[in-house]
């Protein structure tokens, strides 16, 4: 599997990803099986190089450390706060890779339904999806600061 564009990842995660493929390397390179049988090892193998194969994908298709400008436009990188307007509710996440741990904020890929109807929105922009049963949802943007301003604010409260 291959990218074809970029993976934004906060610098925590891409460190994670970075250690995760070490740990994998190393295991492929001993030989380490979970388990005697040779099926299951072969299936063991398979699993680790098909890991290996995609956290290096992400890795050579991660922008990280840099923050999208600060236009308030959606984009990977993000923090988007949203209103969904049947129900009134509001939720902050980050718009990027779930490839990693990204502190406490919940983390909709650029690909999913929601990630995607809301890449390229403004605020107050009101823009809808369709999750897989068919459903369809309507949301506004109400915020889109980039990740670094907001691990800013968190560490630094006036």
């Amino acid at each position: 599997m291959t990218s074809s564009s970029p993976v934004w990842l906060t610098p925590h995660a891409h460190e994670q990803l970075r250690s995760e493929l070490a740990d994998l390397l190393a295991a492929d390179a001993a030989g380490q099986a979970e388990n005697a049988d040779p099926e299951d090892r072969l299936t063991a193998r398979h699993q680790r190089s098909a890991r290996i194969a995609h956290i290096r994908d992400l890795l050579n298709n991660a922008v990280f450390g840099q923050d999208p400008p600060d236009d308030g436009i959606a984009e990977p990188g993000m923090v988007l706060t949203v209103r969904y307007d049947d129900t009134a509710e509001t939720e902050t996440f980050l718009l990027g890779s779930r490839a990693g741990d990204h502190d406490e904020l919940e983390v909709y890929s650029p690909d999913s339904p929601l990630g995607a109807a809301l890449t390229g929105a403004r605020r107050g922009e009101q823009r809808t999806y369709r999750v897989p049963n068919g459903t369809e949802f309507r949301v506004t943007l109400l915020e889109a600061v980039p990740y670094g301003h907001t691990v800013v604010s968190a560490s630094h409260p006036v």
